[in-house]
């Protein structure tokens, strides 16, 4: 989706642990240096409201309640997140950068949480409208690498809901993530996330520079 004066939305997918809160950091900073207004934001949260929410998400007090409850309260705050934060960038014509989005619930609470297709997809029809991203970057690693990077960076804080999980979960969470970008091939790009940062942030700059035609792609790397 294009805002009026020329803004972007990108969101960036993966499981737990893959760097996705790294290169959103680093994506910004690439638009940035090249004049372009940047908003960062992530689901659940986003928005004041959504960030309440949040907290309850990750909590994992939710959980007992099912996959549909966790997929309506994710719809709640998305919808505050849009009204707040991405739609009135967008028509500013910001590009606007989000950790995770829709393929989240279609991926943790759809084909995770056993939601059936149908309901998955009349609430994200519902509430994110024609809000659809232009891109949305998978970046892609074997769970049990993922989950070792989510352990060390939490240190001594406890697992969230999702992050508490088991492998099994997370190896399931992996294949639903590449099944989304294998049905829209034309939005959702994989990214290898095993290499270093700085070659992952490379590999997110070449797809996100020719997707949008940018004008001197390598300003922002130069003296790196």
């Amino acid at each position: 989706m294009a805002g009026q004066g020329g803004g972007r939305f990108i969101t960036f997918e993966g499981g737990e642990g893959t760097g996705k809160s790294t290169q959103t950091k680093r994506l910004a900073a690439r638009l940035k240096a090249l004049g372009h207004e940047v908003v960062l934001t992530r689901e659940p949260g986003g928005s004041p409201r959504a960030e309440a929410l949040r907290a309850l998400l990750l909590s994992g007090k939710v959980k007992s309640l099912g996959s549909f409850a966790e997929a309506v309260l994710f719809a709640a705050a998305r919808s505050d997140h849009l009204r707040a934060t991405i739609r009135p960038a967008l028509a500013r014509g910001a590009w606007v950068i989000c950790d995770r989005f829709a393929d989240s619930t279609r991926a943790y609470q759809g084909a995770l949480g056993d939601l059936e297709p149908d309901v998955v997809k009349a609430l994200e029809e519902t509430v994110v409208e024609d809000t659809v991203p232009a891109l949305t970057i998978i970046l892609d690693l074997p769970a049990e690498v993922g989950l070792g990077r989510a352990r060390v960076r939490a240190g001594d804080q406890a697992a969230d809901r999702f992050e508490a999980e088991g492998l099994e979960f997370h190896e399931k969470l992996r294949r639903a993530f590449l099944d989304i970008a294998s049905s829209e091939p034309r939005r959702c790009v994989v990214i290898d996330a095993q290499s270093e940062p700085d070659k992952v942030e490379q590999r997110v700059w070449q797809v996100v520079a020719g997707r949008f035609k940018l004008e001197k792609p390598a300003v922002a790397q130069q003296g790196r």
